[in-house]
């Protein structure tokens, strides 16, 4: 199992806060009694956040990991190898409850989803994912099926591919940059789709690669990424048990946005959808007030790719929302 999980090296982030979250604890130590039911690890990456969960499952509990990534799922399939608690789904957590329902469970105790793009997956150049290493123009999640990016981009229209810098990677000069990428003669190659996309900038942020908007719209895009965690934030209403725990940790604003709004939403209660309408005195509250949690100082300056992760908790609950009394 080593030799698959640490060909790229790979720094968990908010690793203790997480699990702390999810099996609902303000903080972990060796004298907590463990936990059994069912639990959820939607984005298994290299496993550090399940590997740390399950020293506190009992040996009842079960935990599923999902994951697109082919890679991913071979670290995983020899983690459940040597520990039965674990099911391995390769699917992506957008099919959440149609993957839980197949192994016969409808409700879990808690949830964790590391979204975005992981270590293993940028500092591999093969995979397409980085504009500092060379590689094929891929950037999918799940490379044993779909189109690459490199395809798409060789039929794509000029207009579509602006409209998805500018959504998706809220790239301000979106249309300059199309112009200059539908301009190449192929696209075979990251560093030169990178540098394109850096002579094509007019102007960008300060110790910030000019190309780093672009190549996240772009993998957003190709991936589903926002459409698939919407329908996995939706899924956890009907699938987390009463009391489960829900953590999501996000990377840039396009997540974070998503997430805090989604939550914001269901710990208020449920409006009518017509404004107009009356507003009943007694709403349903799906979840508790949310939490949002950043890394440590000492975490950030052990890996400097935590130091944009947002880590957002809520715990599910059916307690009425009273305007009268709260």
């Amino acid at each position: 199992m080593d030799n698959i999980s640490h060909h790229y090296s790979h720094d968990t982030v908010l690793l203790t806060e997480t699990v702390a979250a999810v099996i609902g604890e303000k903080a972990l130590n060796a004298g907590l009694p463990k936990k059994s039911g069912n639990y959820v690890d939607a984005t298994f990456g290299r496993g550090g956040h399940s590997r740390l969960l399950l020293e506190y499952l009992g040996a009842d509990a079960r935990l599923l990991v999902f994951d697109k990534d082919p890679e991913a799922i071979a670290v995983a399939n020899a983690l459940a190898k040597d520990d039965k608690r674990v099911i391995v789904v390769h699917d992506s957590f957008a099919n959440l409850t149609a993957c839980l329902q197949a192994h016969g469970i409808e409700q879990v105790d808690g949830m964790m989803a590391d979204l975005g793009v992981s270590s293993p997956q940028l500092d591999d150049g093969s995979r397409g994912f980085s504009f500092m290493r060379d590689g094929a123009i891929d950037m999918r999640m799940d490379t044993s099926r779909g189109q690459s990016v490199g395809q798409w981009l060789e039929t794509v229209d000029e207009e579509t591919l602006a409209n998805v810098l500018y959504e998706f990677g809220e790239e301000r000069h979106s249309r300059r940059i199309a112009r200059a990428i539908k301009a190449m003669d192929s696209y075979t190659s990251t560093l030169e789709l990178a540098e394109t996309i850096k002579v094509a900038h007019p102007k960008w942020q300060q110790g910030k690669h000019p190309a780093t908007q672009s190549f996240q719209a772009m993998r957003i895009f190709i991936n589903h990424e926002l459409g698939d965690i919407d329908s996995f934030l939706e899924q956890s209403l009907s699938i987390l048990a009463p009391y489960g725990q829900l953590a999501v940790i996000s990377f840039h604003s396009l997540e974070d946005r998503r997430i805090k709004q989604f939550l914001q939403r269901h710990s208020r209660g449920q409006y009518p959808e017509d404004e107009n309408a009356p507003m009943p005195p007694v709403r349903p509250r799906y979840f508790s007030k949310p939490k949002r949690i950043a890394p440590s100082k000492e975490e950030v300056a052990a890996n400097k790719r935590s130091r944009s992760a947002w880590l957002r908790v809520a715990m599910r609950t059916d307690t009425p929302y009273n305007d009268d009394i709260d």
